[in-house]
């Protein structure tokens, strides 16, 4: 494996400033540690010995990460001994931050559709938007299911409830409730979470 010519790694491997996240190369001071990785094999061409995951001596596998010109990244710092990596840490903490990235912008996509109910919604109104939160759910989104209770309609918090209890049985096939009908003010609400689709 050709050497990577990273401006100022050699310099700078003793000079790094720890992090809160990760101990890295010299700020890992313990005498032994179990190194795994991917590259183990890549690792043992430059060295010259086969590599397999183990135990080893901190100063032995320190000693490995700056002939690659490579970081030593304390993975799991609990663990006896603390599990390490011998990796480009710049390039660890970028690929992290951009799954972390991935991750949130996946949960910020999540659709929230309301449906309105009043307490004497009859069957017609109820099928039709019945028929509109299953397109809801199958589209991915999730359905807030609500019945307003205006002035002293308030009395008939019992048929929002039975009303919404039937709206979640009637969608059973397509999606879950993530708890059951609650009162907020003047509104009884649940939200409906949609039904993974099998593959």
């Amino acid at each position: 494996m050709a050497r990577r010519n990273s401006p100022g790694r050699g310099r700078n491997y003793r000079s790094r400033r720890d992090t809160q996240e990760h101990r890295i190369n010299e700020h890992i001071r313990v005498p032994e540690v179990r190194l795994v990785g991917d590259n183990l094999d890549e690792i043992g061409k430059v060295i010259g010995q086969d590599i397999e995951s183990g135990v080893f001596r901190t100063n032995i596998v320190k000693d490995w990460a700056r002939e690659l010109e490579l970081d030593l990244v304390e993975i799991s710092p609990k663990a006896k001994p603390p599990v390490v990596k011998i990796i480009d840490y710049n390039k660890f903490l970028y690929n992290k931050k951009k799954k972390e990235k991935e991750i949130k912008n996946k949960a910020a996509k999540t659709v929230i559709k309301e449906i309105r109910f009043t307490p004497n919604t009859d069957d017609h109104d109820f099928n039709f938007k019945l028929n509109h939160a299953k397109g809801f759910l199958d589209d991915g989104a999730k359905v807030k299911a609500y019945v307003h209770f205006r002035g002293r309609s308030i009395v008939f918090k019992d048929r929002g409830e039975l009303l919404l209890l039937r709206f979640m049985k009637e969608l059973e096939e397509y999606g879950a409730a993530e708890n059951l009908p609650k009162l907020e003010g003047k509104r009884m609400i649940v939200i409906i979470s949609p039904k993974k689709k099998k593959k």
